[in-house]
């Protein structure tokens, strides 16, 4: 009798301990490349993770990465199922996942995104005016913080790592800022979103820290998934985001902190003149 007891009290646990496990595996992560403050980026994923968690039916938890690279591997690896990648981060995981990684969407403004280059120094107005000085990138693995900066640098005739007196990285857009405002460095490229934002917001003064010059437009941001998602959930997440308008009181503030007009959908050839810039200037082979 007793080992018929303990025998039901081991199977009840075990059926308690799937429930738990199967309640745990249910939860959908979602995470970005950290171009910002860790701050920062949790204020913009708070309301969207609601959001989310209403539309998806499932809990939804924003997960933290310590660098760009973090957030290629958790993706690739499923250890999140929902990321916030650059164009060149999207780049990077997809040839890592040897191609299973899905842009899903992506802002109206990542159609045509531009980078700023920054500077306090009165002598400094042109990318030939560079030459001789310390500058500052973001992230090695940002597109809008390096890529396309490098990209248009050489395009312009300068090498970076030998007309440049000293390059450094930053890590994110808004160090970067805080590096020229501090005369870290004598310039810096930056993400135009994170550069109005700050303006906007008082935390830089443009009267002190100016813009020379604007980069062309290219493709960027998008929100990627992992290929073996199941078809359903990646239609569902996607109108999710696609239903996403200002003129709903959430859809006003999720759209507002992520910086979009609006959501679209994307497809990975977007991301074709990203990676060719990327083998052109070294930073993929």
């Amino acid at each position: 009798m007793k080992n018929k007891t303990f025998s039901r009290f081991v199977a009840a646990a075990l059926l308690l301990a799937a429930a738990f496990a199967a309640q745990a595996q249910q939860v959908f992560r979602i995470t970005a490349i950290p171009d910002e403050s860790p701050t920062e980026l949790a204020r913009k994923a708070e309301p969207l993770a609601k959001y989310l968690e209403k539309k998806l039916g499932t809990k939804v938890e924003f997960t933290p990465v310590t660098d760009y690279a973090a957030a290629v591997e958790a993706l690739v690896n499923k250890q999140v199922d929902l990321a916030w990648f650059g164009g060149f981060t999207f780049v990077q995981a997809s040839q890592r996942s040897g191609g299973k990684i899905v842009p899903l969407v992506q802002r109206e403004e990542d159609e045509k995104f531009r980078s700023v280059f920054i500077t306090t120094n009165p002598a400094i107005r042109s990318l030939a005016d560079l030459k001789g000085h310390n500058f500052s990138f973001g992230s090695q693995s940002s597109t809008s913080g390096h890529l396309m900066p490098r990209s248009f640098l050489l395009s312009a005739g300068i090498d970076p790592d030998r007309d440049l007196k000293r390059v450094a990285y930053s890590g994110a857009h808004d160090a970067t800022v805080a590096a020229v405002a501090s005369g870290k460095v004598d310039a810096g490229a930056l993400n135009i979103s994170v550069w109005e934002k700050l303006v906007a917001d008082k935390k830089v003064d443009p009267a002190k820290v100016r813009v020379f010059y604007t980069t062309p437009t290219y493709f960027d941001y998008n929100w990627s998934v992992h290929a073996d998602m199941p078809a359903a959930t990646r239609e569902k997440l996607a109108r999710a985001f696609l239903e996403l308008s200002p003129g709903t009181p959430e859809g006003k503030e999720i759209l507002g902190l992520q910086r979009a007009t609006r959501f679209l959908p994307t497809k990975a050839d977007n991301y074709k003149g990203i990676e060719g810039a990327a083998r052109n200037a070294g930073l993929l082979k």
